[in-house]
């Protein structure tokens, strides 16, 4: 099991600083424009990677918070850069002047992603709670067009954007974007208090099949986050072979995990339970000895009628959500409307 899990580690969304100059409503971490303390110092992190490279070659997402707050990125992306890891970054997109844009080509960033969650400043400034983060992150990407750096959008989808997302697509092929990710909201952090903009399990389920065609016939890439279901479909509606499905829609735990501003590892960064923190077991310990990522690599242990279903291996059901809405990670996905063979 061990050696299966040192190759399964893909990609790792490490929280460098918790510190934002926006207050999103449905922020996971609830950030803001304030220093955190007992944040990871810069041979801190250099000794995260280490360590991570002496096992595994994951993508590293550099998140936040906002990143470009904290004053070392730079080092950091460079030195993980030279230790052989894909390194990119999730800015919000507001601080991307030339000069930052410049520096995270330097930095050897390949990508960043930047959230835009409505067509027009209304509806995205609306979550950001910030009057000006449209223009400011449309500027921003502006220039990493026009300077060459790749980028992709991410939009969370909620009751009161859904009817906007063709619109936002649009806008993502527009400015440039090489791909578009879209997240389904799990309410957890600020969003707690978004119950009510969150779609309803039926609405989820004709948005995916929207999404699962869309996937097929558009020119930009689409992935859609937080909604591991989208694999069922994908397989029933015959738009992808099951047998192409390898990966588990939800892959927290599994074949991803998310470092904290302290160094928690947890899940996902919406699963905010503790599996270990890198200044005490160490982050390849954490990793393959965590009670709660073996729990989760282990189908036999889910419930409900997650733990029947015939499409559990290219699913596994959203692990977040079953947790913020039962306080149970192992419980089936509240969201999904799919009655299992087993059940019928």
């Amino acid at each position: 099991m061990a050696e299966k899990q040192k190759e399964n580690l893909r990609m790792v969304a490490w929280e460098v600083t918790r510190s934002c100059n926006l207050a999103c409503r449905h922020c996971r971490a609830s950030s803001e424009n304030a220093p955190y303390a007992n944040e990871l110092s810069t041979d801190e992190c250099f000794k995260l990677i280490d360590e991570i490279v002496s096992f595994s070659r994951p993508t590293v997402i550099l998140t936040g918070g906002e990143p470009l707050l904290r004053k070392d990125i730079f080092e950091i992306a460079e030195y993980g850069k030279k230790k052989g890891l894909r390194m990119v970054m999730a800015p919000n997109g507001t601080l991307l002047t030339d000069e930052f844009v410049a520096k995270i080509m330097q930095a050897g960033i390949k990508r960043i992603s930047v959230s835009l969650d409505g067509p027009d400043a209304d509806t995205h400034d609306n979550l950001r709670q910030v009057p000006g983060a449209f223009k400011r992150a449309s500027e921003g990407l502006a220039r990493a067009k026009q300077a060459g750096l790749e980028f992709q959008i991410n939009s969370t989808i909620t009751k009161h954007n859904i009817k906007l997302l063709p619109q936002i697509m649009e806008l993502a092929k527009n400015l440039g974007a090489k791909a578009h990710h879209i997240f389904l909201l799990v309410p957890t952090g600020r969003a707690k208090d978004m119950a009510g903009e969150e779609l309803s399990a039926a609405e989820y389920e004709q948005t995916l099949k929207i999404l699962a065609g869309e996937k097929n016939t558009s020119a930009l890439e689409i992935k859609i986050t937080c909604a591991p279901h989208l694999n069922r479909i994908l397989a029933q509606e015959h738009l992808m072979p099951a047998a192409s499905l390898t990966g588990r829609g939800c892959m927290a735990g599994v074949s991803f995990c998310f470092i904290s501003h302290t160094g928690d590892l947890q899940p996902c960064g919406y699963l905010d339970i503790k599996c270990g923190n890198i200044r005490q077991q160490g982050f390849k310990q954490s990793w393959l000895e965590s009670e709660v990522f073996k729990n989760l690599r282990d189908f036999s242990k889910y419930k409900g009628k997650c733990g029947i279903c015939e499409f559990k291996t290219i699913c596994a059901g959203c692990r977040a959500r079953a947790y913020a809405v039962t306080k149970d990670y192992l419980d089936e996905e509240p969201y999904c409307v799919y009655a299992p063979k087993a059940k019928q």
